[in-house]
Formats: C-alpha cells, sequence, structure tokens
C-alpha cells in the first residue's frame, strides 16, 4: 500500500510569470482534499523598517492573482505574502505556520542563481533544505507540455520511494506511462540481474498504483545512463542519494535493500553522498535537457540534534520572557502593517471572491446600521443590492438595523430592497441601549452569514469597495478574522469640503491611547473606522460595548483572542460623511477613554483607577448666565452573543 501524498504544499515564486509548470506538478501529486499555497517573499534590507514593505507586499499580492490562471479545475490555491530580512527564513516560518508537508521550488538549472556560484541551488533554496520541516521538491524548469513517458531513477531508500510516489502521482493525472529504473554494474551475471529485476517489481508494487514499467539496465557510469534514458522522457524524477550523516538512505524492506545495494554504481559514477541531496542527483538536475524534479524527504532528527536543541531550551529560560516579548512588539507590529495592508482594487475582481466564497462554503450577511439616514441610506441599499446581490451573488443577506430613526430612514431602505428592523424591537426581554454598538451586536442576532460586515451609512459616496474590500482578506487567507477599512476623511467646514480634516477623535485621543497601553494595535490606521468585517465564529465570542466605544472595543478583545496575526486592514482610499460638531466629539472621546481604561485594568488584572466617572461635566455659558452640565455617558457592555440562549437556539437551526 502506498504512503499517503502531501495535503499541504507550499510554492514559493520568485517570479510568478513562471509558475505555470510548478502549479501544475504540484496539484498533480497533492492528495485529494489537500491545497496549495503560493508564497510571494518581500526582502526587507537591514536597518529599514519592515513596514516599508506594505507598498511592495500589495504589488506582490497583485502579481500572485495570475497564479491563480494556472490553476487546474477542482484544485484550490490560496496566495500568501510574507515580509522578512531573508527569503529563507519566511519560507521556513511559513511552511511551520501552514504546517506544509511539501515545499516545491523552481530552479532555472544554474547554480547558484545570481548571488554567485558558492550554492547548489540558489542561496535560498540551500538554505530550507537544510533546515526543511517538511519534504522538499526543487523542479529545474524546463517546461512541461504533454507529458506521456516519467522517468523514475531509483536504488532504494526513503528518498527514491518518495520519488516513485510522485512519479506515480504524476503519470496517473497526466495518463503517462512512468518508466522506472534501476542500474546495475555491467556483467553482474543473470542471477544477480533475476534477483534486482525482483526487488524492483516489489518495489514498484509496494510505492506505485499507475502505470509503471520497470527498466534495468547495465551500465558503467550511472550518470550517464540516467541521462541517456532521460532524452526519451518528458519529465524525469529523481530521489536524494543522501540520508542523516550524508549517506545513502536506509531502507524498509529486503526488496529496496537490494536495490540499494545492487545500484552504488561503477568506475567512473558519481559518489552517493553529497551536497544537499547528493553529487549524483544534483549532477542529473544540471546536465539533464528535460524538467527534473529531485525530491527529498524531511530528515528525522538525530540525538545531536534533540541535544542541541535541549541546550538551546535551557538557554531561552534564563532570558526574561516578558521583557523580550515587549521588545518584539515594534518588530512584530511593523511586520503585520507590510503583510496584512491591503488595497479595496486587489479585490475589485468580484466574480474571483464569489468563486472564493463558494470554495469555502461560507455565506456573507451585509449589515448596513442607521440613525436618521434617510439622505443617505438609500443610494447605498440600492448599490449594495445591485453590485453585490444581484450583479454578482456575493452577499446573501441585506440588512438594515435601525436604531428608532424619527426621520424617513426605514422607509427608504425597505422600498430599496433591504430587510429592515428595529433594533429595540430585537431580543426585547435583554432590554434595550441607545447607541452604534447596541444595534451591532444584535444585528449578529438577526442574520445568518459566516462573515458579517458592517458599513457606516452617513457616507455621501458609498461604493461596493466598502464592503467588498474588507471581505477580500477574510476570503483570501484562512488567517485573517478580522479585518477594518481606512481611508482619507475629508471634513467639510463652513460648506467647503476640505481634504485630511477628518478623523480627531483617532489622531487626539485613540492613537495617543493605543499607542501607550495596546501597543500592538498601533498599526491599525483607523481603529475607529465604521467598515468593518469578522468571521461570525470570533464576532459571536467578542463583548460589545453599547455606543461609541463599540470599536476600539472591538479591535482590544479580537487581538486578545485571534493575535496580531489574525487581523487585517484595508485602504478603501476616501470617504465623506457627515462630520459631528466639537461637543459630540468630546461625549465620543470621553466614551472611548473609559472603554480603554476599563480593558486595561482587565488586562493588568489590577484596580488602577480610584472611580471611573460616568459622568462628564460640559461648561455652558451666556452673557447672563455660567453653569455646568451633568451627562451620563458610560457604555453599557453587552456579552459575547454566543452566551445568549435564543442566539444558540436560532443557530441551530441555520447549522
Amino acid at each position: 500500500m502506498t504512503a499517503h501524498l502531501p495535503g499541504r504544499i507550499l510554492i514559493p515564486l520568485a517570479n510568478p510569470r513562471t509558475a505555470a509548470d510548478l502549479v501544475r506538478i504540484g496539484a498533480a501529486v497533492m492528495d485529494r482534499g489537500g491545497y496549495l499555497v503560493a508564497l510571494g517573499i518581500v526582502e526587507i534590507p537591514e536597518g529599514v523598517p519592515l513596514s516599508e514593505g506594505a507598498t511592495r507586499a500589495r504589488h506582490a499580492r497583485r502579481l500572485l492573482q495570475q497564479v491563480l490562471d494556472f490553476v487546474p479545475e477542482g484544485v484550490e490555491l490560496r496566495t500568501m505574502v510574507r515580509i522578512g530580512r531573508r527569503a529563507a527564513e519566511g519560507i521556513l516560518e511559513t511552511a511551520a505556520e501552514e504546517d506544509a508537508d511539501l515545499i516545491v521550488f523552481g530552479w532555472s538549472g544554474t547554480p547558484g542563481g545570481r548571488r554567485g556560484a558558492q550554492a547548489v541551488f540558489t542561496p535560498t533554496i540551500d538554505s530550507v533544505v537544510r533546515d526543511a520541516p517538511c519534504d522538499i521538491a526543487v523542479v529545474k524548469q524546463r517546461g512541461v507540455g504533454e507529458v506521456r513517458r516519467i522517468l523514475a531513477p531509483v536504488r532504494g531508500g526513503p528518498h527514491a520511494e518518495l520519488a516513485l510516489r510522485f512519479a506515480d502521482a504524476l503519470g496517473r493525472r497526466m495518463d503517462a506511462e512512468v518508466a522506472v529504473l534501476h542500474v546495475l554494474p555491467p556483467g553482474v551475471g543473470q542471477p544477480v540481474r533475476a534477483q534486482a529485476e525482483r526487488a524492483l517489481q516489489a518495489f514498484i508494487h509496494q510505492h506505485a498504483r499507475g502505470r509503471s514499467v520497470p527498466l534495468v539496465r547495465e551500465a558503467l557510469n550511472v550518470r550517464n545512463a540516467i541521462l541517456r534514458e532521460s532524452e526519451s522522457a518528458d519529465l524525469l524524477v529523481m530521489g536524494a542519494s543522501v540520508g542523516p550523516g550524508g549517506t545513502a538512505g536506509p531502507t524498509g524492506s529486503a526488496a529496496a535493500a537490494t536495490l540499494g545495494t545492487a545500484s552504488s554504481g561503477g568506475p567512473g559514477s558519481a559518489p552517493a553522498a553529497g551536497g544537499l541531496f547528493g553529487v549524483l542527483p544534483e549532477y542529473v538536475a544540471q546536465k539533464a535537457r528535460t524538467t527534473v524534479i529531485v525530491v527529498r524527504t524531511k530528515e528525522t532528527p538525530s540525538r545531536a540534534a534533540f541535544e542541541r536543541a535541549a541546550q538551546q531550551a535551557e538557554t531561552l529560560e534564563s532570558v526574561d520572557r516578558a521583557a523580550e516579548q515587549e521588545r518584539s512588539v515594534p518588530v512584530r507590529v511593523d511586520r503585520w502593517f507590510a503583510e496584512s495592508n491591503y488595497h479595496h482594487a486587489e479585490f475589485a475582481d468580484l466574480r474571483r471572491l464569489v468563486a472564493l466564497k463558494e470554495q469555502h462554503n461560507v455565506t456573507i450577511s451585509l449589515v448596513l446600521p442607521t440613525l436618521n439616514e434617510a439622505t443617505t441610506v438609500g443610494p447605498i441599499v440600492r448599490a449594495a443590492r445591485l453590485e453585490l446581490m444581484e450583479r454578482v451573488p456575493l452577499v446573501d443577506e441585506l440588512l438594515v438595523i435601525d436604531s428608532a430613526s424619527t426621520d424617513e430612514t426605514r422607509e427608504v431602505a425597505a422600498a430599496e430592497g433591504a430587510r429592515v428592523v428595529q433594533h429595540p424591537d430585537v431580543l426585547p426581554a435583554y432590554g434595550s441601549y441607545r447607541g452604534k454598538g447596541e444595534a451591532l451586536w444584535k444585528s449578529l442576532y438577526e442574520t445568518s452569514g459566516d462573515i458579517v460586515v458592517w458599513c457606516d451609512t452617513d457616507v455621501q459616496d458609498w461604493g461596493p469597495r466598502m464592503a467588498y474590500g474588507t471581505l477580500g482578506p477574510l476570503l483570501s487567507e484562512s488567517r485573517i478574522q478580522y479585518v477594518k477599512g481606512y481611508y482619507q476623511r475629508p471634513i467639510v467646514e463652513g460648506g467647503v469640503l476640505r481634504e485630511g480634516g477628518g478623523g480627531r477623535v483617532t489622531e487626539l485621543v485613540a492613537r495617543p491611547l493605543i499607542n501607550l497601553f495596546f501597543p500592538e494595535l498601533s498599526g491599525v490606521i483607523q481603529p475607529l473606522a465604521g467598515e468593518y468585517a469578522g468571521r461570525r465564529s470570533l464576532l459571536e465570542t467578542l463583548p460589545f460595548f453599547t455606543g461609541y466605544a463599540v470599536e476600539i472595543g472591538h479591535l482590544i478583545d479580537a487581538i486578545d483572542r485571534v493575535g496580531l496575526e489574525g487581523l487585517g486592514q484595508v485602504d478603501l482610499e476616501r470617504r465623506v460623511h457627515r462630520n459631528q460638531e466639537l461637543e459630540g466629539l468630546s461625549r465620543m472621546s470621553f466614551v472611548i477613554l473609559q472603554a480603554v481604561m476599563k480593558r486595561l485594568e482587565e488586562r493588568r488584572r489590577a484596580h488602577l483607577f480610584a472611580e471611573l466617572g460616568s459622568t462628564m461635566k460640559l461648561p455652558r455659558s451666556s452673557p447672563s448666565r455660567l453653569s455646568l452640565e451633568v451627562i451620563e455617558l458610560a457604555d453599557q457592555e453587552r456579552p459575547p452573543m454566543i452566551r445568549i440562549p435564543e442566539y444558540l437556539e436560532r443557530r441551530k437551526g441555520t447549522a
């Protein structure tokens, strides 16, 4: 019985335009139900902040979209961009994060690549091969057209087993014959040859299921024999000839053992061990004129490796871990800013988003909270319905949740095709508070989508990008759980639109607080933005502040649950909306300060402030009177929706 094929395959791509053959090969050797990850690496020189790579990361993601054109039908491919100082480190980190079974590299065939002749393949490939946590395949790219015959030289051992499994999978997927070659020294005699033929048949039977033909040849020079046979093959698949310590790999059966001893070569043959894959496969890979795939299994750590790891662990225990974590925050934020900073244009192909949605089998709810938005809600609902539901089936559910508007907001929204509810009517047994956060919390109960998108409705220039922009990262990258939008915010003063004047509470209150007390969120450009989206599996576990503090509370609580790597942000370019007067901004700031202080006390498990005030005093003055108006402004806090029995009961009905 053959071993399993790899389920998670990582394909690092220096140039996505050359990815077609790598994707085809990866898809062919992949186990059914697995997926491919096309990885782009952006290297940032030492001394330059990693955040400087944000623009280059966007460009790399756009290039990776070209890879989707090469994906065979029914195969899942995910794209990913990582920022780092060295490409090899980024590839190894991603392989570990994705728990990859196989890394597939493309190689030009020139030793050392562009960085000199010291490397076997390239410095990056060589570094990854030495430390890879999984199997490795290096493809010398000479084009993979119609494949009728695949050559797989074998000599026994785990690397040869992997090579034959891959050759067999390629043969079955490409409807090609696999010639399994075993080379004997000349003049070995009929008994030895017959024994080798039986061993080869047993080896094939154990590791292949397709059209595999045994091929025994006698030759003085093994590498020349392989090169001669490769002339009539469309593809050459070869295993490493090195194992731990640089020796020929051990075998697991008598048949394989016979192969291992019989193919040691003769005078003039290449030595069995050397380099990264062994001198023989490395030489053949360089000299063969066809496409060559050399493979190597993950090495089993030796006792010495375990001892080194133990010594490193003891050293780490002596380090002040808390201080180390604090020092790493700026680097983590810098890297996150570059890797997780998207632009809505990356997701403008809505049919691609629909395909991703269907591939992941998820549904999407778009929620529009309103309070006296009769002048703006109509065009927003109309655009969302026409562009995101009728033209393409991206959004499954469109809900307007109203906070008891006194104008015609509800009537206008309903006339444009939205389902409209008033939040005081939702879960009435739990009462009702004023505020946007209350409406958002209750919208979780009223919707069923696996992904929920919220968009403000006081926007004069709303476009579908406000919704699909925040959806894009959630559909494209499984690690992303929560996405914030950001944009340029002009301000209207005296009837004149002035650029760059909006976001006053963000810049004067939220950003300083975040940098002081929650620095891991300091890369979020607009923490208070009203356009954001998240996976229901996360949102239903978050508490909701009922008023202005809902956005800042979400960020602080979300990062506790999914980490910085689970967040993303998207440039939505520009948004013109209704600006509040200064007193309104003061009230908003007060509530946000309260929420941040509350979370700070909870995180530090300490009572930091003797009394957190819930009232705000506002001075009032006139020619005849000077006084203080006392206003109650404390936000309430709703529990995670998943704790509400009625919600759990409703979710059972939609599961």
